[in-house]
């Protein structure tokens, strides 16, 4: 985008909502400041970051705020502002707040790694054994010998299956 005055490289971009139409307007940085469009407190990276994080955390963002690690010393809002931690304590100190971003991010907290294209049906193998180790286990311990015989049985045909032959 090229600034609208002079055609310089736009750097602030202003978008405006009047009587229900939008008005877009792109400016360089010279051009915004001699129309008085750049404001310090208005650029306020802190609070900007405050109000961001509000949003997902609510009621505590004055307590993250002061959150910082005694290992690296990093803030919760540095770390948020970067989207890096400093050091591996930052994931246990930074725990709490943690956990809703990365849930929203990763759709889920637990990291269960990747699996390359082909050992994907390996991979399902294994865990379908683990799965039938698991049932095998709990029918000996219930003592019902014909189900766990079952499962002893189908187990050995899907290890036989899977070996190279």
């Amino acid at each position: 985008m090229k600034c609208q005055s002079c055609g310089q490289p736009a750097l602030v971009h202003l978008t405006e909502i009047v009587n229900g139409k939008k008005r877009e307007n792109h400016f360089c940085q010279e051009c915004a400041e001699k129309q008085q469009l750049l404001k310090q407190q208005d650029l306020n990276l802190t609070a900007i970051l405050q109000s961001v994080i509000g949003q997902h955390v609510g009621a505590q963002v004055d307590e993250l705020a002061r959150l910082t690690c005694p290992s690296c010393g990093i803030k919760y809002m540095e770390f948020k502002a970067a989207g890096r931690c400093g050091c591996p304590r930052d994931y246990d100190v930074f725990r709490v707040p943690l956990l809703p971003l990365l849930e929203r991010i990763h759709r889920g907290v637990r990291h269960v790694g990747k699996i390359p294209p082909h050992a994907v049906e390996r991979a399902t193998v294994l865990v379908e054994l683990r799965e039938l180790r698991k049932l095998l286990r709990e029918a000996v311990e219930s003592e019902a010998y014909e189900e766990a015989a079952r499962l002893r049985d189908l187990i050995k045909d899907k290890e036989n299956a899977d070996e190279p032959g």
